[in-house]
């Protein structure tokens, strides 16, 4: 049996696939509501193919607690966020739920941190919470690093699909755990030590900060000297090895937003590109906010209530909030005392924020300026109902005439 802790946007889609695939499963969270959901035969948060998902686990068995299990294998799956001071990782909910883990394995148990951490972070926060249980590595516990990868809004078919690493100490022991993700993962899967698992995988997401950040500089350059940098880019494209990516108002999400600040934070003296285009990133969306001013001023729309952000999610088609360039944006807003601007995002069905708006029709007749922050699907089949209206789009979606863009 496997004991997944941590039931959130990576633990529970793992926790079904196994469990879908005839592995035997149980998945512990400490939030007892979001337990009580799962036992309720109710999945916590939209994605692609969840639910079906979800169905399928339950008939193969699989069963929600909030108790740590005892068994032979465990796979942790909790949150990494990083300290916005020093900007190193903050490995709180790992410790906790390794120290709990130890209160209840056996001997020989195997321990598999899937969430993603610094290089560094097991050596430094993980083996001591074993060794001080008594318990020696190698031979009493085996220690095992197989980051996720995947993407919310298509989880289960990159769960599937996508090449897996697994580092560990021994290197038999990662033969067995690649064995166990091989009954599901159809990627190639690959076996190493655990610190080059762990920088791989803040390697992967540091590389397309950086490549979006490249894109980001280009918009504030193009911006200065009146140049259309979305044409700038469609024609350097066309050179065989150069994909530039897309602008946007920021980089959103758990991923590519935290993981390269711990390069920075473990790494100050050799991160200076890392860490620059983390703050180019950062600061995109302040830039959409000047943005917003200089095109109120030029329509004459003098309130703020009258600009409406389409979009709260970080990305498009996910009710994935983490990071959110919007609500970096109302944040920002927020410190300069600036309120009363509307929001809309229909995947968002709770209230998160002032003036957040539950039906598109009348989100629209209450603003003049509309920012579009989030390529929904929906904005895209209903872009013609933005006629008549200031438009500012951020992801180069709209075509419609007059439109501004960053």
């Amino acid at each position: 049996m496997i004991n997944i802790i941590g039931l959130g946007y990576i633990g529970l889609p793992t926790a079904l696939m196994f469990a879908s695939h005839g592995v035997e499963v149980v998945g512990t969270d400490y939030n007892k509501e979001l337990v009580a959901t799962l036992n309720a035969g109710k999945t916590t948060f939209e994605e692609a193919g969840l639910d079906d998902l979800f169905n399928e686990a339950v008939n193969c068995g699989i069963k929600f607690s909030t108790e740590y299990q005892s068994t032979d294998m465990y796979i942790v799956a909790v949150p990494t966020p990083y300290d916005k001071e020093s900007k190193r990782i903050d490995p709180a909910y790992v410790i906790a739920s390794v120290k709990q883990v130890m209160a209840v394995c056996p001997k020989g148990a195997t321990v598999v941190i899937e969430s993603t951490v610094s290089p560094g972070t097991i050596d430094r926060y993980v083996r001591p919470v074993i060794t001080e249980n008594g318990f020696v590595i190698g031979e009493d516990i085996n220690l095992v690093h197989a980051p996720e990868r995947i993407i919310p809004g298509n989880m289960v078919y990159e769960l599937l699909h996508n090449s897996r690493t697994i580092g560990a100490d021994d290197k038999a022991i990662g033969e067995k755990v690649k064995e166990l993700y091989a009954s599901f993962c159809q990627g190639e899967i690959v076996v190493t030590d655990i610190r080059t698992a762990e920088m791989t995988k803040v390697v992967e997401n540091t590389f397309r900060d950086i490549n979006i950040a490249f894109a980001n500089e280009l918009v504030k350059i193009c911006r200065s000297d009146d140049m259309d940098v979305y044409e700038i880019i469609r024609i350097a494209n066309k050179h065989p090895r150069v994909n530039i990516l897309s602008p946007g108002p920021g980089v959103g999400g758990h991923c590519i937003s935290v993981d390269p600040w711990f390069l920075v934070g473990d790494y100050p003296t050799y991160s200076n590109l890392i860490k620059q285009a983390r703050l180019i990133n950062d600061s995109m969306p302040d830039f959409v906010l000047e943005r917003i001013y200089n095109i109120m001023k030029e329509n004459g729309i003098k309130e703020v209530s009258k600009v409406g952000f389409y979009g709260l999610t970080y990305k498009e088609n996910v009710d994935d909030v983490r990071e959110s360039p919007t609500l970096q944006m109302l944040e920002s807003m927020e410190r300069h005392l600036a309120h009363g601007v509307k929001v809309y995002d229909p995947f968002i069905k709770a209230d998160m924020v002032e003036n957040q708006y539950h039906d598109f029709e009348a989100f629209l007749n209450d603003v003049d300026l509309v920012v579009l922050l989030v390529g929904h699907d929906e904005i895209k089949e209903n872009m013609g109902k933005l006629k008549g209206k200031v438009i500012l789009d951020t992801r180069n979606i709209c075509s419609i005439e007059g439109t501004y863009r960053l």
